[in-house]
């Protein structure tokens, strides 16, 4: 934290650990409620504050999903993901894909273009959705892309 310009305290000390410890993509809401449970203490509006201030140091990053609601992901210097969303349940997988990257490089190559940065978020059922809705007799497609 103190690489990143901010001062430690020993409420910003226990939020970035609690953050770091989380795979998830967690809203600020559902942070404050893991974290109330071990750290009553700590108030909704200093786990506002001190999550901005991450995202604005580049420890963490504010990702708004189509669901239009702010959530935060680990940030690691050079390290590049994508985003699988399920419309159903919610759930965020992350995905790295090669291909995929060097396909968008080349389709900006071709258009004079450089660049800077890019979000990649796909959205469709996961499998747990999937399954529910097959057993449901819904009918689960894949959506033709032309």
């Amino acid at each position: 934290m103190v690489r990143k310009g901010l001062k430690s305290t020993r409420q910003r000390d226990v939020i970035l650990d609690f953050f770091l410890s989380s795979r998830r993509h967690m809203s600020v809401e559902e942070l404050y409620r893991k974290l109330r449970a071990r750290h009553p203490g700590i108030g909704y509006a200093t786990l506002c504050r001190t999550m901005k201030l991450f995202a604005q140091s580049g420890i963490a990053r504010d990702i708004r999903f189509e669901d239009g609601q702010t959530r935060y992901e680990h940030r690691v210097e050079g390290e590049h993901h994508d985003h699988l969303v399920c419309t159903g349940c919610g759930a965020i997988a992350e995905f790295e894909n090669k291909t995929i990257e060097d396909l968008q490089k080349a389709v900006a190559e071709s258009h004079g273009f450089i660049i800077h940065s890019h979000r990649l978020d796909l959205y469709g059922s996961c499998a747990k959705c999937c399954e529910k809705a097959s057993a449901s007799g819904l009918k689960t497609g894949v959506m033709n892309i032309k």
